[in-house]
C-alpha cells in the first residue's frame, strides 16, 4: 500500500485495474480448454488448437496497430480494450446456458480478446511511462508483479473450486467482470494525459508499421532479450495446454487438484517479484536478468515426470515453483529494462510488436507440440520442450555494452530513418 500511494493516487487506481483484471485472468486461467475437455469433449490436439488459433490470428490483425496505438490517446484505448473484453467473454456462458456453445464459439472468442490484449499492452506501456517518473519504473512494474503472483497464487485453486461447484463456465463470468471493474478504475485516473504524437506528413503505413521492429532490431540488448524471452515463452506455453489435458485427463486429477497445483507455487513468484528490485540493486541489472532467467528453465523438463496420485502432484508442483519463481525476479527486471529501451515515441509500436512476434511464437510453438503430443504423446512433447527450452539462455544479455545505450534517441532515430526510407518508396 505504502508503495502505491508513494506512487500517486493515479497509480493507485492503475494498480487497482491491473489487480482486478489479473485476478480474473488467473481464476480463469486454462477456462477455454476446460471448456473444451469437460464441456465439448475434444482431444488434446483441439484443445491445444485454441491456444494456436488465438494467437496466430490475433497476431495477424493486430500486425498494424503499433502505430494505430501510437497515435491515439492511450487511457482511452485501454479502457476500451477491457469493455471488448468483457463483451466477448459474456458470450461464452450465455450461449452455454442456451445450449448453443460451440468449438467455433471458443475459437473466436480466444481471438477477439486476443486482439484486444494486444492493444491494451500497446497501450498500457506508454501510459505507465507518463504516469511514473523514470527512476519509479522498477517500482511500479515490481508493484504489478506482486500482485499478478499473488493473484495465480489465489486464482487457479480458486477457480478449479468454482468449476467443480458450478461448472466450466463460471470462472469466464468472473473473468469478464474483472475487464468491467478494469475500466472503471482506469476511467478514475484525473491526471490529464499527455497528447499522442502527431503523425507525420508524407509516411506511409507500411514504414510505421515496421517502425517497432526496426527499434528492436537496431539494439543489440533489445534483440537478445527479444529472442530470448519469445523462445521461452512460446516452449512455456506451448506446454500449457498439453499439462491441463494431461493432468486432467490422462492423469485424473480434478480440476481442485489441479487448481492447487498450479496456485500454491505461485506464492513463491511474489517472493520472486517482491526481491527483484533488490537484487538489482545490489547485483546489478544485468546479473538479475542472466541469473534468474537461466534459473527459472529446468522446471519446464520437471513437468515430464509428472505422474499420478500425490507424489504427481508435488512433482508439478515443485516444478512449477522452479519455473515461477524465476519468473517473478525475472519480468520486473526485464519489462523495466525493455521501457527504459524503447523510446517514449516508439513505445507503443516496441510494445506492439513484442506482443505479436510473441503471440506468433506461441501459436506456432503450440501447433508443433499439439502435432508432436499427437505422434508421440503429451508426455514425450513436454520433454522436448524442457529439452529445447535450455537453448534460450544464449540469448540472454551476457555481455555488458561496449558504451552506454541511449534508448530514447536512438530509437526515436531508427523510427524516423524507416519512416523515411519507406516513405521514399511508398
Amino acid at each position: 500500500m505504502a508503495l502505491r500511494l508513494s506512487l500517486g493516487r493515479d497509480f493507485a487506481w492503475l494498480w487497482r485495474a491491473y489487480a482486478v483484471s489479473a485476478l480474473g485472468t488467473w481464476l480463469a486461467l486454462d477456462a477455454f480448454p476446460m471448456i473444451a475437455v469437460l464441456a465439448l469433449h475434444v482431444d488434446a490436439a483441439r484443445v491445444s488448437l485454441i491456444a494456436v488459433a488465438g494467437g496466430a490470428a490475433a497476431a495477424l490483425l493486430a500486425f498494424p496497430l503499433g502505430p494505430w496505438v501510437e497515435y491515439r490517446p492511450k487511457r482511452r484505448l485501454m479502457v476500451r480494450s477491457d469493455l471488448v473484453r468483457f463483451a466477448a467473454l459474456a458470450t461464452v456462458p450465455l450461449a452455454y446456458l442456451a445450449d448453443a456453445l460451440t468449438y467455433t464459439h471458443l475459437l473466436v472468442v480466444a481471438v477477439v480478446v486476443a486482439v484486444a490484449n494486444i492493444v491494451f499492452v500497446g497501450a498500457s506501456g506508454s501510459h505507465l511511462k507518463a504516469l511514473v517518473p523514470n527512476d519509479r519504473l522498477g517500482d511500479a512494474n515490481g508493484s504489478f508483479e506482486s500482485v499478478n503472483w499473488l493473484s495465480t497464487a489465489i486464482g487457479p485453486p480458486s477457480g478449479g473450486a468454482l468449476i467443480g461447484l458450478f461448472g466450466p463456465v463460471a470462472t469466464v463470468v468472473l473473468n469478464a467482470l474483472s475487464f468491467l471493474g478494469s475500466a472503471f478504475a482506469i476511467r478514475r485516473i484525473e491526471r490529464p494525459e499527455p497528447a499522442p504524437p502527431e503523425r507525420r506528413a508524407g509516411t506511409s503505413r507500411r514504414a510505421e508499421i515496421a517502425a517497432g521492429w526496426r527499434v528492436i532490431a537496431a539494439d543489440r540488448e533489445l534483440r537478445l532479450l527479444f529472442a530470448a524471452t519469445v523462445l521461452s515463452n512460446s516452449l512455456i506455453m506451448a506446454v500449457s495446454p498439453l499439462m491441463t489435458f494431461r493432468m486432467i485427463d490422462d492423469l485424473g486429477f480434478s480440476p481442485l487438484e489441479y487448481g492447487l497445483g498450479v496456485g500454491v507455487p505461485c506464492l513463491g513468484g511474489l517472493l520472486g517479484a517482491r526481491v527483484s528490485r533488490p537484487l538489482v540493486a545490489r547485483f546489478g541489472l544485468r546479473a538479475v536478468l542472466v541469473g534468474s532467467g537461466a534459473g527459472r528453465l529446468p522446471g519446464l523438463l520437471g513437468l515430464a515426470l509428472v505422474g499420478p496420485g500425490p507424489l504427481g502432484l508435488l512433482v508439478f508442483m515443485v516444478s512449477q515453483l522452479d519455473l515461477i519463481v524465476g519468473s517473478g525476479i525475472f519480468t520486473p527486471a526485464f519489462a523495466t529494462r525493455r521501457l527504459e529501451l524503447s523510446g517514449d515515441r516508439t513505445t507503443a509500436r516496441v510494445l506492439t510488436a513484442w506482443k505479436v512476434g510473441g503471440q506468433v511464437g506461441i501459436a506456432a510453438a503450440t501447433l508443433a507440440w499439439a502435432g508432436l503430443a499427437a505422434a508421440t504423446g503429451a508426455r514425450t512433447a513436454v520433454a522436448v520442450a524442457g529439452v529445447l527450452v535450455m537453448g534460450s539462455v544464449v540469448f540472454l544479455p551476457w555481455r555488458t555494452p561496449a558504451a552506454p545505450a541511449q534508448p530514447e534517441a536512438e530509437s526515436e532515430s531508427v523510427a524516423q530513418g524507416a519512416e523515411a526510407r519507406a516513405g521514399s518508396v511508398g
